[in-house]
């Protein structure tokens, strides 16, 4: 299995008058979603899955990917690395699965599932951490880690 854990881009600062899921993203974060959005279009297998995080700052990150994709409440900013583990489906699941998500669940997620315990690992904001899983290896590991300011590098 295949899981592409991609962490929201840039969002614009909370406030008392704006709740905390209905920030949306900033230009930057408009930029970084739409360079990683157009690469990860290019490297995603056809038959991957899309889980998306409820706040709207997740839903616009994924909105440039241009893929359709399933809001997943389990994958709030209220939820837990366990939640988002078995929204996936890991490691059964055979389907590659992205989810797009916020920090610290995203590298909660990633610790637990390489080191069988959370440790406070961070992904940067629209970066990928993109985690394979291969049944007759048993141990999963790490396929790629990258920022949308490197990403246009990589082709």
């Amino acid at each position: 299995m295949e899981l592409i854990l991609w962490r929201h881009a840039e969002a614009e600062p909370g406030s008392l008058e704006l709740a905390d899921e209905h920030r949306a993203l900033t230009p930057k974060g408009q930029r970084h979603a739409a360079r990683m959005g157009a690469w990860l279009e290019r490297k995603l297998p056809a038959d991957c899955r899309i889980l998306v995080s409820p706040a709207t700052r997740c839903v616009q990150t994924a909105d440039a990917l241009g893929r359709r994709y399933k809001v997943v409440e389990a994958l709030s900013t209220a939820s837990s690395a366990e939640a988002i583990i078995e929204a996936c489906g890991w490691p059964t699941h055979r389907q590659p699965v992205l989810v797009v998500g916020h920090q610290p669940l995203l590298g909660d997620v990633a610790s637990l599932l390489l080191c069988g315990q959370k440790q406070d690992w961070r992904i940067r904001k629209g970066g990928v951490f993109w985690i394979e899983h291969k049944a007759s290896d048993g141990m999963p590991y790490i396929r790629l880690v990258a920022g949308p300011d490197v990403i246009g590098k990589l082709r």
